[in-house]
């Protein structure tokens, strides 16, 4: 791939994207070295490692690949047999490490983790896992393979690093630091070290005595220090006569001598003697350090290198991630679908996806529109992408995108005119393309930006179309942006050439940048200079300018325009329906589902509760048939119709109970004629076997509140019929009277078990409270609800008040949680 497109599309700012997220400074160095391939296999295969690490960045995290250090001259120091330094060793060792660590984490997969799939975006604005289209096929190699094992292209380069354990072991034992061996490095190491701790004891107990004894005034400063590695005093000048020893150093004034006493000459000179056996000895464990790692060249250097490959690999798979990328699909048929792809270097949350194709309907796109509308950025996205995914990159992109294979992509983007070449713009735009012309073949991806412009618009239209026409001839794949209506009206009339624009929305004067294919674009200038504030009059004269047939084909576009808006927003619409209506179909399978559930259930339930009393039943008419066949000629008939009455009694019973449970066929009742129904009406629910009150009248469909006791019933009219009155009997007013009356309760025998005094007086209130729990009370009711309200309380005080004097009320209370609170009393009756 020529070096000159690399850079005009911006090619090399993704290669230091690339870098940065490479973590040794070999993968560094390999990610810069990266260019597209034209090798098909190589590319899938290179894009396969890119996918792979990428699940395992979702499934396992990040693993790091720092200390993969550049060890190829340490290694040839080995090879050669040279003794290497604490720093490589320690280089060695670090990077064995972090072998080790990356082989573990690259066996995550084989321990038995079900292989998961990553989410892949689709779209710009979503977040990974839930940009993915919903038609859209698992990532290949994403998930097991058949029998349960994960396939991955990076397992054989995990399985080729080697951690040498033991080496790094060996090293870490004997090196703590750059700076320090440890003393267990060798026994002779240790005892060497042992003898020069006890050597410096002896020399500091000696200078300590001479320094607090005999020596005390001849001392400048009562301190041990060094001179030239050997332990001295400090001496006053006029007093280095009166010590027997080696003088080292003199003080800047002269007024203080640095002297070895003569008594510890002796024994300062053994600590040199073993200072210089613990550096041979240092010496020793170094070389037989290297000695041990040169018998592992060839698996470091292998070890270095696969570790630099794979955090070239990751580094791919960070910067897809990045990127919200996805794989592509290559094709050998220089066939390009892009679907909803950004460029990669502008802002992920604020670009705009496009759609591209090229090479199946059509081999030669042209785009129009107005400046600024995303013409060139559709170019480079186009151009980058084809790069990136040749390159074993992944691309932002929905999924399914293809990309094909191009030995070169020719790019004349921008301008690039020269003084001292004396190059005009249009001069150096027609240098690169006569460069393009001569070089491009069937197998090249051809860019051009503004084709034809810096010359008389007419010769350069002339030119731009005979230019496109010669590549459309050869069968190369061409996109070229342009503001010549010629242009379009070409695109329009050959066959295997196709129009394209950049939206723009001439009332907000700012461009959507969605790419259209198939509709040529307008220029817009008039539009765009009106709303700017350019006078009528001049626009008018310019219009007056342009020939008929120019302003026929604008208003042709313009049509074109309007009917792709309508017809966008009508797909839309019908989207939304349809959209809405699966939702509803789902809603509907759902309660029909748990409808069907139900009636299972009780059908289940009934059947159940049939059985239960079917056998029951048995049960008795077995006992009854074999009581009378016990009986003889004297068994008392009284003793036999009883338990005859017993059996009548229990089927009964059953009958009752088949009866209120809907088991059994209701017997035939009387409808009930809703226009005659009022409230009050004493009815009962015929499939409940309940009595209650009409609460409410029936709606239009029969609908209706019944209140039974405490419980207010919604049911239907065609479920009722009129419930018979009863003689209830009632105490007897007069005190002390005898025995008690039957009366007709037709009335209070509807009563109901709430009052509402919400809104009256306290004296409307009371007067109807009155005479509703004398009604309440003759009707046997066991307790009342009485709502008041909780306002300022004084119609609660009230009621209470009122409460207090009925000798028949026993109790009353406050509603409880559920009840009403305190804006409900609870009334019982003696």
């Amino acid at each position: 791939m020529n070096e000159k497109v690399l850079k005009t599309l911006e090619y090399d700012k993704i290669i230091e994207m690339l870098a940065e997220k490479a973590n040794s400074a070999p993968g560094k160095k390999l990610c810069r070295e990266l260019v597209p391939s034209t090798d098909l296999e190589e590319i899938r295969k290179n894009q396969r490692h890119t996918a792979d690490a990428l699940r395992r960045l979702f499934r396992f995290g990040s693993t790091s690949f720092g200390n993969n250090k550049d060890i190829s001259f340490s290694v040839r120091s080995l090879q050669i047999g040279s003794t290497l330094s604490i720093p490589e060793l320690l280089n060695i060792a670090a990077m064995l490490d972090n072998v080790s660590r990356v082989k573990s984490y690259g066996r995550q997969d084989r321990h038995g983790d079900k292989a998961e799939d990553y989410g892949r975006a689709g779209n710009d604005s979503t977040t990974r896992g839930d940009a993915r289209d919903k038609d859209s096929p698992n990532p290949r190699g994403g998930g097991p393979a058949e029998g349960g094992t994960p396939t991955d292209t990076l397992d054989e380069y995990f399985e080729l690093l080697t951690p040498l354990t033991g080496l790094s072991t060996e090293i870490h034992r004997c090196i703590l630091s750059e700076e320090e061996i440890a003393d267990d490095a060798s026994p002779k190491l240790k005892s060497i070290r042992r003898s020069m701790l006890q050597t410096n004891d002896k020399i500091h107990s000696q200078l300590m005595s001479m320094v607090s004894g005999s020596y005390r005034s001849y001392l400048q400063d009562a301190v041990i220090t060094m001179r030239n590695n050997r332990y001295c005093i400090p001496i006053k000048a006029e007093y280095k006569g009166q010590v027997n020893g080696m003088i080292h150093d003199q003080s800047a004034t002269g007024s203080t001598y640095f002297i070895e006493p003569a008594a510890v000459v002796e024994l300062n000179n053994k600590l040199r003697e073993l200072e210089l056996e613990e550096k041979e000895e240092i010496g020793k464990i170094l070389a037989d350090l290297s000695a041990q790692a040169g018998t592992h060249t060839e698996e470091l250097l292998n070890d270095q290198k696969v570790m630099t490959l794979l955090d070239f690999i990751f580094a791919k798979a960070e910067l897809a991630m990045a990127l919200n990328a996805t794989e592509p699909i290559f094709n050998p048929d220089r066939y390009i679908n892009i679907r909803k792809g950004r460029h990669p270097l502008l802002d992920r949350k604020k670009v705009v996806p496009i759609d591209i194709h090229l090479g199946r309907d059509f081999d030669l796109l042209v785009i129009t529109g107005p400046n600024t509308g995303g013409k060139t950025v559709s170019l480079k996205t186009m151009g980058l992408l084809t790069l990136m995914g040749q390159a074993g990159l992944h691309i932002p992109a929905a999924d399914r995108s293809e990309l094909s294979i191009f030995t070169e992509v020719y790019a004349d983007i921008g301008d690039e005119q020269s003084i001292e070449q004396s190059l005009s713009t249009f001069s150096s735009h027609m240098t690169r393309i006569v460069h393009i012309l001569e070089h491009a073949d069937a197998d090249s991806l051809c860019l051009f930006d503004e084709l034809g412009a810096g010359t008389d618009p007419t010769e350069g239209a002339a030119l731009a179309i005979a230019i496109l026409s010669h590549l459309h001839d050869r069968g190369i794949r061409t996109m070229a942006t342009t503001h010549y209506s010629e242009l379009k009206i070409y695109a329009l009339s050959t066959s295997f050439v196709e129009n394209a624009c950049c939206e723009f929305n001439v009332e907000t004067l700012r461009p959507t940048y969605r790419l259209l294919i198939g509709i040529p674009g307008k220029s817009n200038a008039f539009a765009i200079s009106s709303k700017l504030g350019l006078p009528d009059e001049i626009i008018n004269a310019a219009r007056e300018q342009i020939g008929q047939e120019d302003k026929t084909f604008e208003d042709v576009i313009s049509d074109l325009e309007q009917s792709r808006i309508t017809i966008e927003k009508e797909q839309t619409e019908i989207a939304q329906y349809k959209e809405r209506i699966r939702i509803l179909q789902e809603q509907l399978q759902q309660k029909n589902d748990k409808i069907d559930q139900a009636k299972d259930r009780i059908l289940r339930e009934a059947n159940e509760k049939a059985r239960s009393i079917l056998q029951e039943a048995k049960e008795i008419a077995d006992e009854t048939i074999r009581d009378f066949h016990k009986a003889g000629a004297g068994t008392d008939i009284r003793e036999l119709e009883k338990k005859r009455q017993k059996v009548r009694d229990k089927i009964g019973e059953k009958n009752a109970h088949l009866s209120v449970s809907g088991s059994l066929k209701a017997p035939e009742k009387k409808t009930i004629d809703p226009r005659k129904l009022k409230k009050g009406d004493l009815v009962r629910i015929v499939s409940m076997g309940l009595q209650g009150t009409v609460s409410t009248l029936p709606d239009a469909k029969g609908g209706l509140f019944v209140q039974c006791g405490i419980i207010r019933t919604r049911t239907n009219v065609s479920d009722l019929v009129y419930a018979e009155e009863k003689s209830v009997t009632a105490p007897s007013p007069l005190k002390g009277a005898a025995g008690s009356g039957k009366i007709k309760m037709s009335k209070t025998m509807s009563i109901s078990t709430e009052i509402n005094l919400l809104g009256k007086t306290v004296d409307e209130a009371l007067s109807e409270l009155d005479k509703y729990l004398d009604d309440a009370y003759l009707a046997h009711l066991p307790s009342v609800r009485v709502v008041h309200g909780k306002g300022t309380g004084a119609l609660r005080s009230a009621v209470h008040g009122h409460l207090k004097r009925l000798k028949y009320v026993q109790e009353y209370r406050l509603g409880e949680y559920g009840e009403g609170d305190s804006g409900v009393t609870i009334v019982t009756f003696k």
